[in-house]
């Protein structure tokens, strides 16, 4: 079995990208196509990559809100950066799934217990299960006839497996409170099972042992905390969650004015809440391809044939490339910052 790097799943999640974009844009493409590209109004893009930004500072200051009703004081620059930290991980692992593990990382690194750190993101990820579950009922209630009327088969089948797949993640969290000997132990062999492959050592620590049963009671006291002393910050998480979702979701209504489309808000909104999800099971590097894909497949009941191509190219620049980029500038900030930890650590050693 061949090993790749970091680079190599990089170079990966590109390649799955761009080959489906570009077999999206050649099969769409028409004399409306050309038209769209030179009538397209840069400023509606503009706003888009405002809407994205917001989305993720409000990201930010959700983490921010939990982990002071905690006790933690994390800044919101730092909150944010590792926010955009997140997303470069996201993009070179299955269903984005390296986000997480850097935001408890750092906040880890901002002075979070490990439990704490792991316990805010768990409930993030609850709270965007609620939000989007909450959202999609209420959307499908108001336009049930259209979705009758509308969805194929296979995007019924699509919608199905898309809400199982998110009812089982709500699950998790609730399972944990309920069982939690249950659920520690199966992290404990979790764990156990996954050290020796991941760090090399002659033989058992029990060092490391202890403080990993440790870390866990805290984890499992933190998720009976949220829901007791610290409910305000879930309280708090929720209503920015839901700003967050909302701010993300307008950014393709935004490219399709620009496209001089109407906004289809509900409509958006609903196809965006199943590519959520789509993106959470982990099917390939960064969810790219399978991204496109969904999109395209959704969108094309709503978007004309010739612009369906530029649209779904426009609206990933500004959701996936993006985070690219600033995901590269804050990996480059938090290297920063661990060099001149290192410096300092060092200094005293070599002027004595």
């Amino acid at each position: 079995m061949v090993k790749l790097s970091s680079r190599g799943w990089f170079a990966l999640t590109l390649l799955f990208s761009l080959s489906v974009l570009i077999f999206i844009f050649a099969t769409t493409f028409n004399k409306q196509t050309i038209v769209s590209i030179l009538s397209f109004n840069l400023l509606f893009l503009g706003l888009a990559i405002l809407f994205r930004f917001l989305a993720l500072v409000l990201w930010g200051v959700r983490i921010q809100l939990m982990a002071d009703s905690l006790g933690y004081r994390v800044s919101l620059p730092n909150c944010v950066n590792m926010v955009l930290a997140g997303l470069l991980a996201g993009t070179i692992t299955p269903g984005q799934m390296g986000n997480d593990p850097v935001r408890v990382h750092e906040l880890y690194r901002a002075g979070v217990k490990l439990g704490d750190a792991t316990a805010v993101v768990v409930m993030e990820r609850f709270l965007d299960g609620i939000i989007l579950t909450v959202m999609g009922l209420l959307i499908m209630a108001l336009m049930t006839q259209y979705f009758l009327h509308t969805f194929s088969p296979a995007l019924v089948i699509l919608v199905i497996i898309a809400w199982i797949f998110m009812i089982s993640i709500l699950f998790v969290p609730v399972l944990a409170i309920k069982y939690p000997e249950k659920t520690k132990s199966f992290i404990v062999r979790l764990i156990t099972w996954l050290a020796p492959r991941f760090f090399r050592s002659s033989g058992p620590d029990q060092g490391i042992s202890g403080r990993v049963d440790r870390e866990i009671d805290n984890f499992f006291m933190t998720l009976k905390t949220f829901t007791g002393s610290a409910r305000r910050g879930l309280l708090a998480g929720g209503v920015l969650t839901g700003l967050f979702w909302i701010s993300e979701f307008l950014v393709a209504s935004v490219i399709m004015m620009g496209l001089g489309l109407q906004p289809y808000i509900l409509e958006s909104f609903f196809f965006q809440i199943l590519i959520a999800i789509i993106m959470m099971i982990p099917l390939t590097p960064g969810s790219s391809g399978v991204t496109e894909l969904s999109a395209t497949s959704l969108y094309a009941l709503i978007v004309p044939s010739g612009m369906l191509g530029i649209f779904v190219i426009l609206w990933r620049f500004v959701t996936f490339y993006l985070n690219i980029i600033l995901g590269a500038l804050a990996g480059l900030a938090i290297f920063r910052r661990e060099l001149g930890k290192k410096e300092k650590e060092n200094g005293p050693e070599k002027t004595g």
